[in-house]
């Protein structure tokens, strides 16, 4: 049960807390759009991978799991990368590029200065660009906040992956912009 009472206290997760104050629910909608689906070398499914992975180490289940079933739907995958995510991709086959931005983002998530020159040098030897670097230090402070906002007023959220599948299809196909 939220910490605060929600208008409508089914929804689970961060829906709840959108549905509970418009005013805020659209300028966090539309970072969300910008940062996982508008123009950008990385793919869609790689910046949901990033969110999901930020959001498993700040032990958020719901932004986990409904942005690692986003990633699914964007990379067409089976449904086992959501458990992968928790053990560092060990079976889900990702580019040295991603490796690198995703231990970035883990550095991010623990403290913006945790991120070392020598982390920085280690994604361009990877391939990475400056605005790819960018987005994946601006989606894991985000996530982080995300997080803290869902975690922080107690809201509920599904336990089993299955029960992602269909969200994350609207959030990779549909968008956050979508009327709620």
């Amino acid at each position: 049960m939220s910490h605060i009472t929600l208008p409508n206290p089914n929804l689970p997760g961060i829906s709840g807390l959108l549905d509970y104050n418009k005013t805020t629910a659209q300028p966090l909608l539309n970072l969300a759009e910008v940062l996982l689906r508008s123009e950008s070398t990385l793919t869609s499914g790689e910046r949901e991978l990033i969110a999901a992975h930020v959001s498993y180490l700040n032990n958020c289940h719901f932004c986990h799991t409904s942005h690692a079933a986003a990633a699914v739907a964007h990379l067409s995958c089976d449904i086992s990368v959501m458990d992968d995510i928790k053990k560092n991709f060990v079976e889900t086959p990702i580019s040295p590029k991603l490796r690198a931005l995703l231990d970035i983002a883990g550095k991010v998530q623990k403290g913006g200065k945790h991120v070392l020159p020598e982390d920085i040098a280690i994604a361009r030897e990877a391939g990475a660009s400056d605005r790819e670097l960018h987005d994946t230090v601006l989606i894991a402070a985000a996530f982080c906040m995300f997080n803290r906002y869902v975690d922080g007023l107690g809201t509920w959220a599904p336990q089993a992956n299955g029960d992602y599948l269909e969200m994350g299809q609207k959030m990779a196909f549909l968008g956050y912009n979508r009327p709620r």
